[in-house]
């Protein structure tokens, strides 16, 4: 019996070149594809893209492994690039990971190697896949290793999608995977992980918005109405953010320690272009007890029973307690035991059911605790 053919993305970081040797010490016949999503500034200092295709090539010469390229830039700027812009323009924080893994990786990419003949495709993502007791029905699950747990950025995968996917890493941790790569001598190993905006990677962030939005400056003011300066347009802050505003603190509103408490942005209006800024971490116009989504999106391909879930409404957060509810429109409602810090419309919430991520939606809107 031949061998099953995985096609693995590898971007030519630690976890997918280790995801693509253990595949293959698993007897599968691995290849490996690099895919190129962003174009527009290919030679700026920010873009890596050349040295992770000649890191993703060099680790497939060690490993014994055929790759490839693609360039998916055309699919990248239609399908997640262009979304990310409109809900930038439109006051709102959007998460394009989420909507590069659906739309990239997961569906481009997972097209583009059944044309070459794959059986399955695989990442280096941290999550996993388990079939579930119902015969042809599959789960995501979250990571062994809770501190890299990716199955937020996942959740939008369907059952076609997770039926054809392998997550070699899903049950190691972080220190496994670079270990393995320096005993391997790969020549990433010792490379650090990308961080940021995929496409954006570690550019000044309101430098490269200023390339592809308009905006216009407007009032900042406090929830009383009172004025605290002007801001440089509503898309270019978000919710909660702490640096970069321009004000300091006032004599009105001191800490424990007698020093003065910090400003964050905590409302956009984008009809009269005013961003409010609240004093102190925890006052109320930050805290929110219920959240509605949009753009729900379920990995069972129907919504849970309304009841006691968790939830996450940001990458980094632990679980939180809530009650979810479906709502007439397709969408949800989450109501939390515990206010939520800086809900931030454009995020996704995402829920799960222990380690098992249900899936979620794009955050539309949060009300205040009380």
């Amino acid at each position: 019996m031949c061998a099953k053919k995985v096609v693995i993305g590898m971007s030519g970081g630690v976890d997918s070149s280790v995801a693509a040797w253990l595949l293959k010490q698993q007897g599968y016949e691995v290849i490996g594809l690099f895919m190129k999503n962003w174009e527009d500034d290919d030679d700026d200092e920010y873009c890596s893209t050349r040295q992770d295709w000649l890191d993703a090539a060099s680790v497939a010469d060690v490993i014994g492994v055929d790759i490839d390229a693609v360039n998916f830039a055309s699919e990248y700027k239609d399908r997640v690039f262009a979304e990310f812009l409109r809900e930038y323009q439109a006051g709102r924080t959007p998460n394009p990971d989420v909507l590069c893994n659906a739309e990239i990786k997961f569906k481009a990419f997972l097209d583009h190697a059944m044309t070459l003949g794959a059986d399955l495709i695989a990442t280096g993502h941290y999550a996993r896949v388990r079939e579930s007791s119902e015969a042809g029905r599959f789960e995501l699950l979250k990571a062994v290793d809770a501190s890299k747990d990716q199955s937020y950025f996942l959740h939008r995968l369907n059952q076609a999608q997770l039926a054809t996917t392998l997550f070699p890493l899903g049950d190691m941790h972080k220190t496994e995977v670079r270990k393995i790569a320096a005993e391997l001598n790969l020549p990433n190993a010792q490379k650090k992980d990308s961080t940021g905006i995929c496409f954006i990677g570690e550019r000044p962030f309101r430098e490269f918005l200023n390339r592809y939005l308009s905006f216009q400056p407007g009032p900042m003011k406090t929830p009383e109405g009172q004025r605290m300066g002007e801001h440089v347009g509503l898309s270019f802050y978000t919710l909660g953010q702490r640096k970069g505003i321009g004000i300091g603190g006032t004599k009105s509103l001191t800490n424990s320690e007698g020093n003065h408490d910090a400003w964050y942005v905590a409302r956009k209006d984008v009809a009269s272009n005013t961003l409010y800024v609240v004093q102190g971490h925890d006052h109320p116009w930050l805290l929110s007890a219920r959240l509605s989504a949009d753009q729900a999106s379920w990995v069972a391909g129907s919504p849970p029973p309304d009841g006691a879930f968790s939830a996450k409404t940001r990458y980094r957060q632990a679980d939180m307690a809530c009650v979810h509810q479906s709502l007439p429109d397709g969408g949800f409602a989450l109501q939390f035991e515990q206010a939520q810090w800086a809900v931030t419309p454009g995020q996704s919430a995402v829920l799960y059911d222990g380690d098992i991520c249900l899936g979620g939606g794009i955050i539309a809107s949060a009300s205040p605790a009380d």
